[in-house]
């Protein structure tokens, strides 16, 4: 009866009254129906943002770091990296809701705790031409990040209409050799790996040199030592676990030669490159992804878009 209701009211725009007397029940108990739909996800409420013009803190960013794109929103006080991810996330979703997804194939940071946002809110993409949705970094972290991972992936193409290629294989391996076997036997991280040579769109997380609260050191992760020693030689953010200087020059360590996962080239070759960030933690990786061009499209909030127009030079 409550689905009955909410798809006479939503999708055929009979009045309450109209179904009332046609289902011979009240218009109240049609009014409660309705509610009810909403309380058990029957009916989802979608928020569409108009097409204006951008701001002028848009452009001013925009002009900055070259931008193709840039969407700021003012959050107001946010009170932790959490709760950041989880705004600029969910508003990522209704900008991708409103585009046009002209990509064949997305690139897309699966363990990100933005773009898991992103993916939990989006809706399907009803004209979108991808093809494949393809992991850049491979499992990260415990069994539950990596499970939550490989949900976001799929979650992604189901809704915009592709096939997922998963990295399903420890993202940082304990040495260059186990590195070497794990790749041979693995013919599906193969290729995933080879796809990303041809992203067009990839949609990328932007992280501050450090060990997130859900991944541990050493646990499909860099070691606490390793971490310490990329921030002695200059590192200042990273993308999919490749770092970068506060010039946006790569510093190509060691390290990176244990990941599997997508390289700043495979990125630098993406038509679109877009970042999802804010907050002071991640201000100093926000701008030296930026100065160093591996990104050209940004999602944030105004206070970190103020700070990165402020410290452009």
């Amino acid at each position: 009866m409550i689905a009955t209701v909410a798809w006479q009211y939503h999708s055929r725009g009979l009045r309450q009254s109209a179904i009332a007397e046609r289902l011979h029940v009240s218009q109240s108990r049609v009014s409660r129906l309705l509610d009810q739909a909403v309380e058990l996800g029957i009916v989802h409420t979608v928020v569409v943002l108009p097409e204006a013009e951008q701001s002028s803190l848009e452009d001013d960013l925009a002009s900055a770091y070259a931008l193709t794109r840039v969407r700021v929103h003012d959050l107001g006080e946010v009170k932790d990296e959490t709760e950041m991810a989880r705004e600029l996330g969910q508003l990522l979703a209704l900008h991708l809701q409103n585009a046009t997804m002209d990509a064949k194939v997305i690139g897309f940071t699966s363990w990100s705790r933005a773009l898991g946002e992103t993916v939990r809110y989006l809706q399907p993409l009803q004209h979108s031409g991808v093809k494949q949705v393809v992991e850049m970094v491979g499992d990260l972290g415990p069994p539950t990040l990596q499970h939550l991972a490989a949900q976001n992936t799929q979650q992604l193409a189901t809704l915009t209409g592709a096939d997922p290629l998963f990295l399903r294989v420890p993202g940082v391996q304990p040495n260059r050799e186990l590195k070497q076997i794990v790749l041979e036997h693995n013919r599906h991280a193969r290729a995933a790996l080879s796809k990303l040579d041809h992203m067009d769109f990839a949609m990328t997380g932007i992280g501050a040199p450090g060990i997130v609260p859900q991944l541990r050191a050493g646990d499909n992760f860099f070691t606490s030592q390793q971490v310490a020693r990329a921030k002695k030689l200059g590192a200042v953010g990273e993308l999919n676990l490749r770092y970068i200087a506060q010039d946006g020059e790569p510093l190509n360590l060691d390290i990176e030669d244990l990941v599997i996962g997508a390289t700043l080239q495979q990125l630098r070759r993406a038509t679109h490159r877009l970042g999802v960030a804010g907050g002071p933690p991640k201000y100093r990786a926000i701008r030296a992804a930026l100065i160093g061009g591996w990104l050209n499209m940004l999602v944030t909030d105004s206070t970190t878009a103020q700070w990165l127009i402020g410290h452009r030079n």
